[in-house]
């Protein structure tokens, strides 16, 4: 007989369960809880929209649209794209589902997203990450209130002593275009060392070549004017006013001068939380100011600052989340089995975890219980018993078995309690 291959998963993606399943979810948890101390309102938004969304958003000459994107045709003829990141999407259901009633929306949401690059450590093709979006607010505060939350995210996950907020700014439009045109003078003197991607890029814009990994890039793009020369007087004094505000709200930051935002659209605050724990991957949490974006989805100018986080990277950085205990599992020792799902369905009615192994003698089911983690035992001697409950503590601790034994009989019916 012909053994049939099994599946393999898909290069760049992942499976999770134990620890891994636990470190990501408790991210996803404490994203969650802070959101709500922020007052930001949980999001859903589809996991494809129309290829249209993303290339408009985030340009066409950009490595996500013209290399990374999952897209592909669905039987109506309608270019469709796997979601590569949430700002676009937000953005679009902004415009479409009457959310400019709720300026500013401060939303908050997380999931899957989808690119086709090389999976690394810590870099999948199919990923998730959370997100926190300010939209419809101009004030240099909401970008403080978003570096807040995402600061104290990091010190909810405790490892805030292992992350560095690298903050810069990109100016406003005529900050922006006056640096653009000192880049585009530099990088035209050095044409014939630059490589080919930053070739097209000098043609399409210049600012991403600053963010080259090419070593024959690195030099040139080094020594290339910063923006501070080209700074407006407006643009210098929103980011005193952002500095400001962390500094009074106790979010510690770093000046990188080169850190940039590649997009037309981004302006003022352009920020990455940064570790040297992840290797080269060491970004772990980015976003920015990008007042221009709802524009380009053919929306009035609506400004707005947000910023995204892988969860399997933060998933990398913390401790494994301590195991819940208090579960309780059930061995039929005498009773029956339809006795058994009886008290084990009334304790989980009355918020006491409970377990019941399947099948197999006390000492088998005991063993089960053990590899479980279940905190107690509860033996069934069955209701005619002497004694019809024997509470077992997993560490043999007599006493919190005793004080336990209790609550579980006031949880059972019948002559269990």
């Amino acid at each position: 007989m012909t053994k049939i291959a099994t599946p393999r998963p898909i290069r760049g993606t992942q499976d999770m369960l134990g620890e891994t399943a636990d470190r990501f979810h408790h991210v996803v948890d404490m994203f969650d809880r802070v959101r709500r101390l922020y007052g930001f309102r949980r999001v859903e938004i589809p996991v494809f929209e129309s290829t249209a969304v993303f290339a408009r958003s985030l340009g066409e000459t950009t490595d996500v649209v013209s290399k990374e994107m999952y897209s592909f045709d669905d039987r109506g003829g309608e270019s469709l794209t796997l979601r590569p990141e949430f700002t676009a999407g937000l953005a679009r259901a902004y415009l479409t589902e009457g959310w400019q009633q709720h300026a500013p929306l401060k939303a908050a949401v997380h999931g899957p997203v989808f690119r086709y690059e090389r999976p690394q450590k810590g870099r999948f093709r199919q990923f998730h990450q959370v997100d926190a979006e300010i939209i419809g607010a101009a004030e240099p505060a909401a970008d403080v209130e978003l570096l807040s939350f995402a600061d104290q995210l990091l010190r909810e996950l405790e490892i805030a002593d292992d992350v560095t907020l690298q903050l810069n700014t990109l100016g406003d439009a005529a900050t922006r275009d006056a640096w653009r045109a000192a880049l585009v003078a530099h990088f035209e003197a050095h044409r014939g060392e630059l490589s080919e991607d930053s070739l097209v890029r000098l043609a399409k814009n210049p600012m991403r070549i600053l963010d080259s990994k090419d070593p024959r890039d690195r030099p040139i793009a080094d020594a290339a004017p910063g923006i501070d020369d080209s700074m407006s007087a407006e643009a210098g004094a929103f980011f005193e006013a952002v500095t400001r505000g962390l500094e009074a709200s106790g979010v510690a930051w770093t000046r990188n001068a080169r850190l940039v935002r590649g997009l037309d659209y981004y302006r003022h605050t352009a920020f990455e939380f940064v570790t040297d724990r992840l290797g080269a991957q060491g970004t772990v949490l980015a976003g920015g100011r990008y007042d221009g974006l709802i524009e380009t989805l053919g929306g009035p100018h609506t400004p707005a600052v947000g910023w995204a986080a892988g969860i399997e990277r933060l998933g990398m950085l913390i401790d494994a989340p301590a195991t819940e205990t208090g579960s309780v599992a059930i061995i039929p020792d005498g009773a029956t089995d339809a006795e058994a799902q009886t008290v084990v369905a009334a304790l989980r009615r009355a918020g006491i975890a409970a377990t019941l192994a399947f099948a197999g003698k006390p000492k088998r089911r005991m063993e089960i219980a053990t590899k479980a983690g279940a905190e107690y035992a509860l033996y069934l001697r069955g209701t005619d018993a002497a004694e019809p409950l024997n509470l077992v503590h997993m560490a043999k601790d007599r006493a919190k078995a005793d004080a336990m034994l209790p609550t579980i009989r006031a949880a059972l019916p019948g002559t269990y309690a």
